[in-house]
């Protein structure tokens, strides 16, 4: 079963038919034993960055999310994957989940073209890391791909947990993995069949 964290924030019917598209038995929840009960974990998120994290610890799940991630794999989208990091820079500074290392920063001040927009929102290209091509992530997804993103803060700083990227006039981070954690900032469940493809993959791994 895989579970999908309901904490007020986030697109959960996309996701959640998407996945049972796939034929996967999954459970919208806000509760422990269900996290508990799950194989996989996906963590989605739309909004702020400081108003996620506050209502995901206003559910008492933080524990439970970074005692279950030591053996199951969990996916973070959107702003799910930036709550992984250590720190946002979204309004202040602003502590998160600590799952994976690296701070998200805004978008608008590293792009090196001022023209494009932020937020970012739109299909772009996925630019598998070269030496994480065989990732089981990336088991029916090939280089080049199109996924769609929608987003104005980006994470840097995490060169060792980087998966794939998209060109923005600077390389945005797009994938991310350690250990059992793994984040999209693109949507997998508005990226047409790639990303119903790279969801397959999640649900196998």
């Amino acid at each position: 079963m895989i579970a999908i964290v309901d904490y007020g924030v986030g697109n959960l019917f996309s996701l959640s038919s998407s996945v049972q598209s796939l034929g996967a038995e999954v459970r919208v929840t806000g509760k422990a034993e269900d996290l508990r009960a799950a194989s996989h974990i996906l963590l989605p998120g739309v909004g702020a960055f400081a108003d996620a994290m506050a209502k995901l610890e206003a559910t008492g799940l933080v524990p439970v999310l970074k005692e279950e991630v030591q053996h199951k794999p969990l996916l973070g989208i959107c702003l799910g994957m930036q709550l992984l990091f250590e720190k946002s820079y979204e309004y202040g500074e602003h502590a998160g989940l600590g799952l994976i290392p690296g701070s998200v920063c805004p978008l608008a001040d590293d792009l090196k073209d001022p023209s494009l927009k932020v937020p970012h929102i739109g299909w772009n290209a996925l630019d598998i890391v070269p030496g994480r091509e065989n990732d089981p992530l990336f088991r029916y997804v090939k280089n080049g791909e199109y996924v769609y993103y929608v987003h104005s803060y980006y994470a840097k700083d995490c060169a060792a947990s980087t998966l794939a990227t998209s060109e923005y006039s600077i390389p945005v981070t797009g994938a991310v993995r350690s250990g059992h954690v793994y984040g999209t900032q693109f949507h997998p469940e508005k990226s047409g069949d790639t990303g119903l493809r790279l969801l397959k993959a999640f649900a196998e791994l």
